[in-house]
């Protein structure tokens, strides 16, 4: 049933096809069943994979919450980021889209953490973010992530790879 009604897609209206094609999402043209699978091992498997957190990312923009990612990677951005003048710049982005109330991507952390960030936010760490970003993978991984496992997303993924018989996707 799944395979007759993935086949049935068009590929401009497949999910699948759109999250393959390397020149739309810059993805290699070969995800593994092996990674794939590992993923359902932990969510820090998820997240550290190569394909992993652009596949979840995707997977969050269909139930409306890519802004936990989004401001999760850019996190790692963030504490990679060696030149002063860049981290006040880049801090500052992070605050107005992901941290200040009413920020066009505002994140579910809590008072005090938000509090923390607004009251360094003038003379920002490499670590300032630290404890917002720790909260929002907690969230992804309580929340979202048990939900991506069981999502048709995942296990139509999953079983498109299984039924490729190479054990990759080549597009």
């Amino acid at each position: 049933m799944i395979q007759e009604e993935f086949l049935r897609m068009s590929p401009n209206a497949c999910w699948l096809c759109k999250i393959c094609r390397a020149e739309e999402n810059g993805i290699s043209s070969k995800i593994s069943l092996e990674e794939v699978l590992q993923w359902s091992q932990s969510f820090e498997k998820l997240m550290t994979s190569k394909y992993g957190p652009m596949i979840y990312k995707t997977y969050l923009k269909t139930e409306h919450s890519d802004e936990n990612i989004e401001f999760w990677l850019a996190c790692e951005a963030y504490k990679k980021i060696t030149s002063q003048r860049k981290r006040n710049s880049v801090a500052r982005k992070l605050f107005t889209s992901y941290i200040q109330p009413q920020a066009p991507n505002e994140i579910n952390i809590d008072s005090p953490a938000r509090k923390a960030i607004t009251r360094n936010i003038q003379e920002p760490t490499q670590s300032c973010f630290d404890e917002a970003q720790r909260i929002i993978y907690m969230h992804m991984e309580r929340d979202s992530y048990p939900r991506f496992l069981e999502s048709k997303f995942y296990q139509k993924l999953k079983h498109r790879l299984q039924t490729n018989g190479n054990n990759s996707m080549v597009n």
